[in-house]
């Protein structure tokens, strides 16, 4: 027996968590775990880690291929999310940056990290059982079966918590963030599993902030602006990057090169200046240059969440600020976030 693992069940965003009495069949509420999807396949011989964008992560989770077996009742088809726990006991909270760093080419860095910073899997869907497929159960169905499976099942296997209650839901978006979560997953009670369709309910964390342009780069079609780089000063008065704006139409990119051309940094012969951009291990080769800007011009962006000192995904562009000055756009203005534990969230 060997199960075909499918494209994951995806969810649409949504402004608020929505009214369970508004959807037929009614409505159930999980923490959204900040991760990687991943769907297991354990078929009583080999373990298979399946992803979002079907890139197996079998090799770079070996402790969880060696718990699996251990753990698990019998054959099943698992969808759920990878995850990294770190800090003290009291106040862990998931990190994004040491699950990152689990993706490695080389087998004794992936052998090492194992160790380091083990990841866990919460399990929030049960797809099959032995040789029986529940992909057209609804999903209430699914869900006390997987309670049943995942009984006494121990670390690093986890049980996500579920509520009915809308206005739990609503706490836990705003508390679990303190843990590192990304905020709340609503799923209809009387739907199947509908592979690669957005069906679900997403409530992510957003908010806005001042941030100062400070360069671009150019599209990769050569022409026009393709991102917006955008910073905010520290304490002591250093502009740091900390993310961008991308989503430019054809015309506004054009646009842009004429508005920002007063502001570009140029040498002393009066040609354009370049830059370095930051690198990342997922720059690789790719080309991080971009065109300096004077750090003169504010602009509203909406993000969800900061990861250290930079904004976790590309931000939104909401509107220009012409009315700010750019010295005031520091870290200070953004929410800060209660500590939350996260062995209080897998409770």
């Amino acid at each position: 027996m060997r199960y075909e693992i499918p494209a994951p069940m995806l969810a649409k965003s949504v402004p608020a968590v929505p009214d369970p009495t508004k959807t037929p069949g009614g409505l159930l509420y999980e923490p959204k775990w900040d991760g990687f999807r991943g769907l297991i396949a354990w078929d009583g011989e080999n373990v298979e880690i399946g992803s979002r964008g079907a890139k197996p992560l079998t090799r770079y989770f070996p402790e969880l291929v060696e718990a699996i077996p251990e753990l698990l009742p019998g054959p099943c088809l698992l969808d759920g999310e990878i995850v990294v726990a770190r800090g003290s006991s009291g106040s862990e909270r998931l990190d994004w940056e040491a699950l990152s760093q689990r993706i490695h080419p080389a087998a004794t860095r992936i052998a090492k990290l194992a160790t380091e910073t083990p990841a866990m899997f919460i399990a929030f869907d049960l797809l099959a059982v032995d040789d029986e497929y529940l992909l057209a159960h609804p999903f209430e169905a699914r869900r006390a079966r997987l309670e049943t499976m995942m009984a006494g099942v121990d670390h690093p296997l986890h049980l996500t918590r579920t509520t009915r209650d809308r206005d739990t839901a609503a706490r836990w978006l705003a508390e679990f963030e303190g843990a590192g979560l990304d905020g709340v997953v609503a799923k209809p009670l009387d739907q199947p599993y509908s592979p690669g369709k957005r069906t679900l309910f997403k409530i992510k964390h957003a908010r806005t902030a001042d941030v100062v342009a400070l360069g671009y780069r150019v599209h990769k079609s050569g022409s026009g602006v393709g991102s917006l780089l955008v910073g905010l000063f520290d304490h002591e008065g250093v502009l740091r990057q900390v993310g961008g704006v991308a989503a430019w139409s054809n015309a506004r990119r054009q646009e842009l090169i004429d508005e920002l051309a007063p502001l570009v940094e140029r040498n002393a012969e009066g040609e354009i200046a370049t830059a370095e951009g930051e690198r990342s291990r997922f720059s690789g080769s790719k080309d991080v240059s971009f065109v300096p800007l004077r750090p003169e011009l504010v602009l509203e962006v909406r993000y969800d969440q900061l990861e250290g000192t930079r904004f976790r995904h590309t931000v939104q562009f909401e509107r220009w600020r012409p009315d700010r000055d750019a010295r005031s756009c520091t870290y200070e203005q953004l929410d800060t976030v209660a500590g939350y534990d996260l062995a209080d969230v897998l409770r």
